[in-house]
C-alpha cells in the first residue's frame, strides 16, 4: 500500500462561501417562488422547486469540507477504495462521500498525546450556527478519524523478565514514536497503536534476556562469542539502542518510526530484591576491606622504612612482627584503638 498525498485540495473556503451563497439564493427562491405561485405565476414554480431541492440537499457539499491542524493527517476512502491522504494544516474540500479511516481512533496509549476526538474545529461551529445539523454531525465524526503525526510517547507498564542468568527483574521503557506512512499504519495492521504496544513488549523481552542485571563473568551479550562486561545496569545506553532498533525492525511495515527508547525503571523483582541487596552489600564490604588492608600494609611498610632510615630505634625480627601486628590491628579495626602505655623498658 503506497501513500498518496492530496495536497491540491485546499479550496475549502471557496466552496464553503459558494455553498452559503447558494443557500441564501435558495431561500430567496423559495420565498419569491411561493409568492408568485399564490398569484398563479408559473415563474414561481420554476423558482420554488430548485430552491426547495437545494435547501433540502445543500448540506451534502459541507460534508466534503475538512480542516486539518499542524501535524495532522486524514486517510480518505471512497466506497471502500483508498483515494489518498490529506496532510498539513489547511481547509480542504474533497468528495463529500469520502470517509476518514482511523482504526486506532478510540485507542489511548499511556502518556500518548493523541488527537482529541471530541474537540470540534471552527468550521463545525460555523455549521452549527447555520443550523446545518447533519453536516455538523458528519464533521464531528470526521474529527475523530484524524491521525496525529506528532512525536508521541509510549510508556508501557513495568514487566517482570528473567535476565540471562535467570534472575527475575522488573523493567520499564519509554518509547518516542510517530506515524510516517499513514496508508501503511491504517491498512497494513488492524490497530497500529495496539500493534506498537505489543511489539514494544516483545522487543523488550528479547533484548533483556540477553543481558545480566550486573556484570557477570563468562557472559556474551554481543553475540561475537567473546565474554564481555555488558549488563542492564552498566550498559543502559547500549541496551536502550538495541531495544529501539528491535522495535523499529518490527514496526517498519506499519509505517511507524521509533525515534528513541529509554529505560525508565530497572530493579530486581521483589522476591529476590532482599537477597540481591545482601549480596551487593557483601561485595561492597569485601571491596572496602581490600582497600583498607592495602592501605594499612603500605602504611606499615612506610613506618618500618622510616624507622630504619633514621635509626630511630633498632628492632629485631620478633619486635618488628609485634609492631606490624599492632599497627594492622589499629589500622584495620572497626573501632578506635585504646592505647596501652608501657612505662618499663622496651625489653
Amino acid at each position: 500500500m503506497q501513500e498518496k498525498i492530496l495536497n491540491t485540495r485546499k479550496n475549502g473556503m471557496t466552496v464553503m462561501l459558494l455553498c452559503i451563497l447558494l443557500y441564501v439564493a435558495a431561500i430567496l427562491c423559495v420565498v419569491f417562488g411561493a409568492i408568485n405561485m399564490d398569484r398563479g405565476n408559473m415563474l414561481g414554480l420554476l423558482l420554488f422547486i430548485p430552491g426547495l431541492v437545494w435547501a433540502l440537499l445543500g448540506w451534502i457539499p459541507f460534508c466534503g469540507l475538512k480542516v486539518l491542524k499542524p501535524q495532522e493527517a486524514l486517510v480518505l476512502t471512497l466506497f471502500g477504495k483508498y483515494i489518498g491522504t490529506l496532510k498539513g494544516e489547511g481547509f480542504y474540500f474533497v468528495n463529500p462521500f469520502c470517509t476518514g479511516v482511523n482504526p486506532a481512533a478510540a485507542t489511548r496509549l499511556n502518556q500518548s498525546g493523541d488527537v482529541d476526538s471530541n474537540s470540534q474545529n471552527n468550521l463545525l461551529g460555523v455549521l452549527s450556527n447555520a443550523n446545518n445539523a447533519n453536516a455538523a454531525a458528519v464533521m464531528a465524526a470526521e474529527s475523530g478519524k484524524k491521525i496525529s503525526l506528532k512525536i508521541m510517547t509510549l510508556s508501557n507498564s513495568r514487566q517482570k523478565i528473567n535476565d540471562c542468568l535467570g534472575n527475575p527483574i522488573e523493567i520499564g521503557i519509554a518509547v518516542m514514536w510517530r506515524v510516517v506512512d499513514t496508508a501503511k499504519a491504517v491498512f497494513t495492521v488492524d490497530n497500529y497503536k495496539e500493534y506498537l504496544s505489543l511489539q514494544c513488549d516483545s522487543a523488550l523481552r528479547d533484548i533483556v534476556r540477553i543481558y545480566p542485571y550486573d556484570v557477570a563473568p563468562g557472559v556474551d551479550t554481543t553475540g561475537d562469542g567473546v565474554a564481555d562486561e555488558g549488563s542492564l545496569r552498566g550498559s543502559s545506553e547500549t541496551v536502550a539502542q538495541r531495544i529501539r532498533d528491535e522495535i523499529q525492525q518490527k514496526v517498519e511495515s506499519a509505517g511507524l518510526e521509533i525515534l528513541e527508547a529509554r529505560i525508565t525503571y530497572l530493579a530486581y523483582a521483589p522476591e529476590i530484591a532482599a537477597v540481591m541487596l545482601q549480596r551487593q552489600q557483601a561485595r561492597a564490604i569485601i571491596d572496602a576491606r581490600k582497600m583498607i588492608v592495602d592501605g594499612a600494609v603500605g602504611m606499615v611498610e612506610m613506618a618500618l622504612e622510616r624507622l630504619s632510615e633514621k635509626n630511630t630505634v633498632q628492632l629485631d625480627e620478633e619486635r618488628k612482627a609485634a609492631m606490624v601486628s599492632n599497627l594492622l590491628v589499629v589500622l584495620c579495626g572497626n573501632k578506635d584503638a585504646q592505647p596501652v602505655v608501657n612505662s618499663g623498658s622496651l625489653y
